[in-house]
């Protein structure tokens, strides 16, 4: 009988501990400013784990050049979280892929043989991919907006976080 309840206080001392420890790091997490559970939105990415690519299919498209004739053919990898967000990513392809056309076909050759504009174009189709996961804002709305940037916690990390092009062609 004694045994029994030696036994029945060392369970209730180690379960009593373990609540502790557990109560004292949600606790530290929250002075420390970090939050005790992950938005629901937010993708967190491990930097120790490699990235994953999906290649999308080369797109040739009319450019903005007067006349119409210009034309550019260009091969697209996003870069992706991992191979789990890759699958998010491929259930919106046809809407990012649409996204992605219309801007290249506001462009002129001009615009897409400089490097700024090569840049610009990335940068606008990463942005052009976030829209479906919720994000896209503009640049303009972002800077006028700087007292809201503080507000809104920390920032969210959408699936798509790089784009690579793998060819590039202007005629």
């Amino acid at each position: 009988m004694l045994i029994i309840i030696v036994a029945a206080v060392l369970v209730l001392l180690i379960g009593a501990a373990v609540v502790f420890f557990v109560i004292s790091r949600l606790h530290a997490n929250t002075e420390e400013g970090e939050e005790p559970a992950p938005k629901a939105a937010a993708v967190h990415h491990d930097p120790k784990a490699p990235p994953a690519y999906l290649p999308l299919d080369a797109m040739v498209v009319n450019l903005a050049d007067p006349g119409g004739e210009r034309v550019a053919q260009i091969g697209i990898t996003l870069e992706v979280l991992d191979a789990k967000s890759s699958d998010t990513v491929k259930a919106y392809l046809p809407t990012i892929r649409s996204g992605i056309l219309l801007l290249i076909s506001q462009r002129t050759a001009d615009e897409l043989l400089k490097p700024e504009g090569k840049e610009k174009l990335a940068k606008d189709i990463l942005r052009e991919a976030a829209i479906p996961f919720g994000g896209g804002d503009d640049d303009e709305e972002e800077a006028s907006s700087a007292k809201k940037k503080k507000k809104r916690g920390p920032p969210v990390q959408y699936p798509v976080i790089g784009v690579l092009f793998s060819s590039f062609i202007v005629q």
